[in-house]
């Protein structure tokens, strides 16, 4: 499969994110390459979506019209301490019953069009992801904060309709059973 990134690189102007902690061979033709340490890629995601989130990097009317953001989520859900709402401790399970969006009088979920409900799905991603700031990635995952920085505008600068971007995310396995993770975006 990499053979079609390489192939975008060449004809279509393709720029190539590499985020892995070991500098491998998809690495040594990345535009831009940023080590993390093991294990701590969900921690970059959530940087590169706070980014994005705060500063507005995202095709709106997508977003608006073919996603679940702006529907109005139950008043009874949270967040805190590390759990949603609904976790029965004892059971080790959660009843998802108060995760679920708010429904009109007609059936349908509740929707705000403008997204400035404060508990629309794209507020609350907002506030969710609003901890992963770049000081804290840097701090986990050990990225150079200039490299996180740089990746996060080269994502953010597809949030155009004339621009796509692609994330591929690999598990890989080497000899001696070390996990690694990678991003590769065109």
């Amino acid at each position: 499969g990499f053979k079609w990134v390489t192939e975008a690189k060449a004809h279509n102007k393709a720029r190539l994110i590499v985020v892995d902690p070991r500098f491998n061979r998809s690495a040594s033709v990345a535009d831009v390459y940023a080590p993390i340490r093991a294990g701590t890629d969900i921690a970059f995601l959530g940087g590169v979506i706070n980014y994005l989130l705060t500063n507005d990097k995202m095709q709106r009317d997508y977003v608006t019209h073919y996603t679940d953001a702006s529907f109005i989520v139950r008043e009874e859900f949270a967040f805190q301490d590390g759990l949603y709402s609904g976790y029965d401790a004892e059971n080790r399970l959660y009843d998802k019953s108060t995760w679920d969006y708010e429904f009109g009088d007609d059936g349908f979920a509740r929707v705000d069009p403008t997204l400035a409900h404060p508990r629309c799905v794209l507020n609350l991603m907002k506030q969710h992801y609003s901890r992963y700031t770049p000081e804290m990635v840097v701090r986990v995952c050990g990225t150079p904060k200039e490299k996180f920085q740089q990746i996060c505008e080269m994502i953010g600068s597809t949030a155009t309709p004339t621009r796509a971007m692609t994330i591929m995310y690999a598990l890989g396995w080497t000899q001696h059973s070390i996990g690694s993770q990678m991003i590769r975006c065109g």
